[in-house]
């Protein structure tokens, strides 16, 4: 009966393990990224605090997720960019005033559909070795299935909403539109102007929305919404592709102020 106790008590504590090991709500199965060669990322903060990712696609313009503005609750955006760590000191850290948020217009709480947004900053970012640039693709073809790509952020770590203070990054496999549009997995909701990766067991979850998705060394897609368990293999990351709005992001940049 000993052993028989010993070895229910090793279940359970390996039962408890694995719950705790695969929380909901972080870059799943990542990893810390080496500090500054993702020298495009930028944290979207408010009060401080790191709410979104985005993308440095310009001196002065940052490329991030709509549904975004919802959790600014009202409140200014701040950008950081040049960071690895968001609370220690680093030589090129620093936290930019947003002068013009542009949500894409066909952008809504209800769908995945137009989820882009566009962050004027107050002034041109200085760019350096930690500070650059990021092209995005703009040809409009699909991502081939297969192609194994790379997203960083800053997304919550773990179910008690702790988030990383260093960038996380975790690579994933594109799965293509018809296998994510499947009755099991995102059900016909998947557009033309949308992307998937597999999720199994590594995933983008809360904090990594507007993240960019990097193929090859080129932004494909931004990190979309999706109120989904993250890490779920039946319900694949969502992304947002930008080669069917190069033409509003360049419109909007070049009429601005």
């Amino acid at each position: 009966m000993g052993h028989l106790s010993s070895f229910l008590a090793l279940i359970v504590l390996l039962g408890i393990s694995v719950c705790v090991g695969r929380p909901r709500g972080r870059i799943l199965g990542g990893y810390e990224a080496p500090p500054h060669l993702k020298p495009y990322m930028a944290s979207l903060q408010v009060d401080g605090k790191h709410v979104c990712g985005g993308f440095l696609i310009a001196e002065q313009w940052v490329l991030s997720a709509a549904h975004c503005l919802e959790d600014k609750h009202g409140k200014p955006f701040q950008v950081l960019l040049g960071a690895h760590s968001l609370s220690q000191p680093e030589p090129h850290k620093h936290l930019y005033g947003v002068r013009a948020e542009i949500g894409h217009p066909g952008s809504s709480r209800e769908t995945y559909d137009d989820d882009l947004l566009l962050l004027q900053l107050e002034e041109k970012a200085i760019l350096n070795e930690h500070v650059k640039i990021l092209p995005f693709q703009r040809q409009d073809r699909d991502v081939p299935s297969g192609t194994v790509c790379e997203v960083a952020g800053w997304g919550k770590m773990s179910h008690t909403g702790k988030l990383p203070d260093k960038l996380q990054q975790v690579e994933r496999p594109v799965i293509s539109r018809e296998i994510c549009n499947r009755r099991a997995h995102h059900d016909n909701t998947i557009t033309e102007k949308m992307m998937c990766t597999d999720s199994r067991k590594k995933d983008t979850c809360t904090g990594d929305s507007g993240g960019p998705l990097v193929c090859n060394g080129i932004a494909e897609g931004v990190v979309a919404a999706g109120s989904r368990v993250c890490g779920n293999h039946k319900k694949p990351g969502i992304y947002t592709r930008i080669p069917p709005y190069v033409d509003w992001i360049e419109r909007v940049m070049a009429s601005a102020n």
